[in-house]
């Protein structure tokens, strides 16, 4: 995809959320794979890896996506500002949205991650770009996951956040990422299969179609 129309129309913040694959990745090579098969957003997401590790995955995983696709950095501001990602992802426990804010700097995307109605809520007063809820399915790429929530949550979590983008994610597949989509969900994370199938990618794009 190009960098030109809504998918990269500027708001109060900076850039807007594609709609499409949110492929989630924990190297360069995943990344590639992902955006030759039309992935909208990359999110680098790599755990109790070193910091300068993670810092060159990322400058190479942005020239990847430039004119491509959006990149995200998983938890890490700083490392989302020196490889000038286009947005950081937070969880429950991560830098608050504003502490965020400050390290990337302006016109760009914070994500957060919810669970629940009151996360959802509070992501969206202190002015979240876009929302990650879930897991929508049962799923194994995260340690300590809350129970699934469903379909029908997912729905009315994308009513409950009046029109900002939702990333649906947990245990999304191929199977069932077009029910995922009808929900109005913006997104549908993967991790898993991608990993498994290079070529799941395309799949996951063409069900946003």
């Amino acid at each position: 995809m190009s960098r030109t129309g809504a998918a990269y129309n500027t708001s109060m913040h900076g850039l807007h959320l594609p709609r499409g694959l949110y492929a989630i990745v924990d190297s360069p090579e995943r990344a590639a794979d992902a955006i030759e098969g039309g992935a909208a957003v990359v999110q680098l997401r790599m755990k109790r890896v070193d910091a300068s590790t993670v810092l060159d995955c990322a400058r190479a995983v942005a020239a990847l996506c430039k004119g491509r696709a959006v990149f995200i950095v998983n938890d890490r501001s700083d490392i989302a500002r020196l490889s000038n990602a286009d947005g950081v992802h937070l969880g429950q426990d991560d830098l608050p949205v504003q502490a965020a804010r400050e390290i990337i700097g302006a016109g760009k995307l914070v994500g957060v991650s919810t669970h629940t109605d009151d996360e959802i809520d509070a992501a969206l007063a202190v002015g979240a770009d876009y929302l990650g809820f879930g897991p929508v399915f049962a799923t194994a790429s995260k340690e300590a996951a809350p129970p699934p929530q469903g379909l029908e949550a997912l729905a009315r979590a994308v009513a409950r956040a009046r029109g900002v983008p939702v990333v649906a994610i947990g245990g999304i597949t191929s199977a069932t990422v077009r029910e995922v989509a009808a929900t109005g969900a913006r997104c549908a994370a993967a991790i898993a299969e991608l990993a498994r199938d290079p070529l799941a990618a395309r799949r996951f794009a063409e069900a946003f179609r």
